[in-house]
């Protein structure tokens, strides 16, 4: 009898730690790929001012195949408002300024000498600058969901395991809260991020 009641003990201890068995890691992972992706997505809102970053998402039609534009060139922004293309292959040079002037999120019209690709970046209007402050909220409010669906998809799987018994309603409310915790350092990186695009894209 004092067996049996020794090994319920010892089960009933091991139950008491699962929660540091629910790990909460993948799904704040999850969440810094939301950000992650995010930060890409930036990249491709165009401000008024130069970066190389606005033409890495280019795919040139080079060697019988679509390749990124720094696979085939170097971009540099000289100047505020120029972009200089520098192709490490001169034959790949009518290829690199077509895909440029063809991708029309750009909205750019680059000129080659035969050796460089000069890529002005014209200041936006008043009215450009506000579209892309919209584009930009669409931008955020994606990630925040997928933030707020990552949560779900956590505590939605930490209930199950409650439900199972193998977590206790503290247990549940400690997973709760290192989610809230992940949640809030993603929503302050977000707010950070966003507050700077924001200038960039409104500074004339």
């Amino acid at each position: 009898m004092v067996y049996f009641e020794v090994v319920n003990r010892i089960i009933t201890y091991i139950q008491g730690l699962t929660i540091y068995m629910f790990d909460t890691n993948p799904y704040k992972e999850r969440m810094e790929l939301a950000y992650l992706h995010f930060e890409d997505e930036l990249k491709k809102i165009r401000t008024g001012r130069a970066h190389s970053s606005m033409l890495e998402n280019v795919l040139v039609e080079a060697y019988s195949a679509k390749m990124p534009l720094n696979q085939v060139a170097n971009v540099t922004a000289p100047e505020a408002q120029l972009l200089l293309v520098s192709p490490f292959d001169p034959s790949n040079i009518k290829a690199i300024t077509a895909a440029i002037r063809e991708d029309q999120t750009l909205g750019l019209n680059p000129v080659d000498d035969g050796r460089l690709i000069r890529v002005p970046v014209p200041q936006l209007t008043t009215e450009r600058r506000q579209q892309i402050a919209k584009q930009l909220g669409e931008k955020v409010e994606e990630c925040r969901i997928t933030l707020r669906t990552v949560r779900h998809d956590a505590l939605k799987d930490a209930k199950k395991s409650k439900d199972e018994k193998q977590l206790t309603e503290d247990d549940y409310k400690r997973v709760e809260k290192t989610l809230d915790s992940f949640m809030a350092d993603m929503q302050a990186k977000l707010e950070l991020a966003t507050k700077a695009k924001e200038q960039e894209i409104m500074t004339v």
